[in-house]
């Protein structure tokens, strides 16, 4: 018999006492595995999650989540023949498993550079500036994001058995939030994630699975908890409905079946580039994964008048598809994950006809090389013809290679055709006009999470219609489910509370570790700069001397840098100058000035100043103002694994009058140690 499938739960592998269900290898029909979760306690997973993984993935900060994320994604890479393997025997082809179990891998690297360039070395993430409260600058408010003490449940369809799990696991991880994996198809899952255990890289209690069905799920959730659902509009729509959700203050991300979309703009010509690349597209992505993908391309619109040549180059791209045993490299489109599967697929197919008409492929005949049609679940390829007027396939989805041409007249009937589909997570236009294009786009936008814009120009680059990014947000509205996955940092915040901080500038810089317009500046007698990043402290400041501008500072730095832009060359102009009234500094010059004030330039801890942010010139300067510049430690950030970290200093450059002229943010690489003599 074969193999039970395990759930791992509370810290150990728990094997059920029955047989189970069969899960089938979709090439053979042979059974690879037995699925069971009689007995599982659920309850307890959730609560091991909290009181266990969650602790302890809270200690650590944003960088040392990311730096774990980078270490088990170099694990898994280790492992990839091994996964690919097992793959095969869900119907995926080499292709298919660069796109779930390589694209999977990809998200962890993604999100753990993300993690270290974009969050700090902290535990608690400030939103936005402080926002002052009150005249005299002692109340202010800041917005932060801190990590929520419940789970992060996921309960994923059958297509992607690793990116759908990695892709949800890397934002929550990063978020703080231990997570459950709920799959009841998916014994490669079960190996990634046996991988993932053995390597003893997570924090004990920040993933468990449950290889079980996620029925009674939701029950032992409460307000503090996620769960990211992917899978049908119908269970979706079921879940939504859910006790625990509606009262329970469940949050629940929803990312279902949607009818894609991909639109040829009207201005597309049978010779140009972009025909040929809508055709290739619209083929892969019908054929990628045996089209059982939430993001295919499953509405082809076309301009009436180019239906009949596009349906054409399908077709004699179509033609060269080999359908077959995935393990073989000539191979490019394997079987549907099951026989239950096809048999959907076949209904849907019926369910299409009752207005479209088959043009290329037949649904009812295939021949796969290396393989036994009738006992693996095989399915050609098929494309269809309907007329703009249909219904069918505006409503019905038919998850496997299975695609509809449709013909428009006009821009604007090109978009209501797209809508008709009630929210897709992914369409694409494809054509070089700009204009056209524009009108596609915007009258997309509202329907859709993401679109694609392919043409001649980004065709080389293009990851293509079907594939999420770490990045972009993967989610799409109505039917789509309404819900937003990945989407880079936003899908980290998704997880995250944010929570207004009402509090005096000292205790919104306690909290935030961030410091505050109007907190306590420490003064200790020594330069700033000559301190390493272990003896630096947030508000250690320097006030510096006064300087003079003169007219010939400013002469001559418009002759050195070539900026001679009248309002500091011609006294005239520059007076007639309703905003400056006279010979004013260049605002370079002016921040070039207040360099030269606070830098200690003696070797130090300072390595390096790697840019400045958010600068803004407030007042002029003219010809005899004097300026001083405060330069405060705003945020030190240790960088993990490098022997120095980033310093933001809050910078402010004012006149005799006390007056702000300009304000910015210097950023320097400071060693975290006092170099040797």
């Amino acid at each position: 018999m074969s193999a039970l499938l395990e759930s791992y739960a509370q810290g150990a592998w728990y094997r059920a006492l029955d047989e189970g269900m069969p899960l089938a290898d979709a090439t053979t029909g042979e059974t690879v595995a037995r699925l069971s979760g009689t007995g599982v306690d659920v309850p307890g997973m959730i609560a091991y999650g909290r009181r266990v993984g969650g602790p302890a993935l809270r200690s650590l900060t944003f960088h040392e989540r990311a730096a774990t994320l980078k270490d088990l994604a170099k694990h898994l890479t280790a492992h990839t023949a091994e996964f690919h393997a097992l793959s095969h025997r869900t119907g995926a082809t080499a292709r298919d498993n660069a796109v779930d179990v390589d694209g999977g891998i990809g998200t962890l690297f993604g999100y753990s550079s993300k993690g270290r360039r974009e969050l700090p070395n902290d535990t608690v993430l400030p939103d936005g500036p402080a926002e002052r409260l009150g005249r005299g600058g002692t109340f202010v408010g800041q917005h932060v994001y801190t990590s929520r003490p419940g789970v992060a449940v996921q309960i994923n369809a059958f297509n992607f058995p690793v990116w759908g799990m990695l892709e949800k696991l890397a934002p929550a991880f990063l978020a703080g939030m231990p997570s459950i994996v709920a799959s009841q198809t998916a014994y490669l899952t079960e190996l990634v994630v046996r991988r993932i255990v053995e390597s003893g890289l997570l924090p004990e209690g920040t993933l468990q699975l449950l290889a079980a069905s996620p029925a009674g799920l939701l029950e032992a959730l409460g307000e503090q908890d996620t769960v990211a659902f992917t899978g049908s509009a119908e269970t979706g729509a079921k879940l939504r409905a859910h006790p625990a959700v509606v009262q329970g203050g469940v949050r629940l991300g929803v990312e279902a079946d949607s009818l894609n979309c991909s639109v040829l703009a009207p201005d597309a010509a049978p010779d140009d580039p972009e025909f040929a690349l809508f055709a290739d597209q619209l083929v892969t992505e019908m054929t990628v994964k045996a089209g059982q993908k939430c993001t295919a391309i499953r509405r082809a619109i076309v301009p009436e008048h180019l239906v009949d040549e596009m349906i054409g180059a399908v077709e004699a791209r179509l033609a060269d598809v080999v359908v077959g045993d995935p393990a073989d490299p000539q191979v490019a489109m394997g079987p549907l994950v099951g026989q239950d599967q096809r048999t959907e697929v076949r209904k849907a197919i019926a369910a299409l006809r009752t207005s479209a008409r088959p043009v290329a492929g037949d649904a009812d005949r295939c021949a796969p090389v290396g393989a036994d049609a009738e006992r693996g679940a095989f399915l050609a390829p098929l494309l269809l013809h309907a007329d703009a007027d249909a219904a069918e396939p505006h409503e019905v989805e038919a998850f496997g290679p299975v695609s509809t041409i449709i013909g428009y007249r006009t821009a604007a009937q090109a978009v209501e055709a797209a809508a008709r589909g009630r929210g897709s997570l992914v369409g694409s236009v494809v054509g070089h006009d700009p204009a056209a294009v524009r009108e596609i786009v915007l009258g997309l936008a509202p329907w859709h999470g993401r679109i694609l814009v392919l043409d001649r120009d980004d065709a080389g680059e293009s990851t293509g219609h079907g594939s999420p990014l770490p990045a972009l947000v993967h989610g799409g509205p109505g039917r789509a489910g309404g819900g937003e996955e990945l989407g880079g940092i936003r899908g980290v915040l998704h997880h995250m509370q944010r929570t207004a901080v009402q509090a005096s500038p000292d205790m919104a810089t306690a909290i935030t570790g961030r410091w505050t317009t109007g907190s306590a500046r420490r003064r200790d007698g020594v330069h700033p700069f000559r301190k390493s990043l272990a003896e630096l402290r947030i508000g250690d400041t320097i006030a510096s001397a006064r300087r003079t501008v003169t007219l010939e500072d400013i002469g001559h730095f418009a002759e050195f840098t070539g900026d001679t832009f009248y309002a500091h060359t011609d006294p005239e102009a520059a007076a007639a100058n309703p905003l400056f009234g006279g010979i004013v500094a260049h605002g370079y010059l002016v921040v070039s000035l207040a360099a030269g004030l606070f830098v200690d330039p003696a070797p130090g801890p300072v390595l390096a100043n790697f840019g400045v942010d958010d600068l803004r010139f407030l007042t002029p300067v003219k010809a005899g103002d004097s300026i001083a510049v405060t330069l405060t430690a705003k945020r030190i950030t240790p960088r993990s694994g490098a022997d120095y970290g980033e310093v933001r200093w809050d910078a402010v450059v004012d006149n005799a009058d006390g007056e702000p002229v300009a304000t910015y943010d210097v950023l320097t690489l400071v060693a975290k140690e006092q170099p040797a003599v």
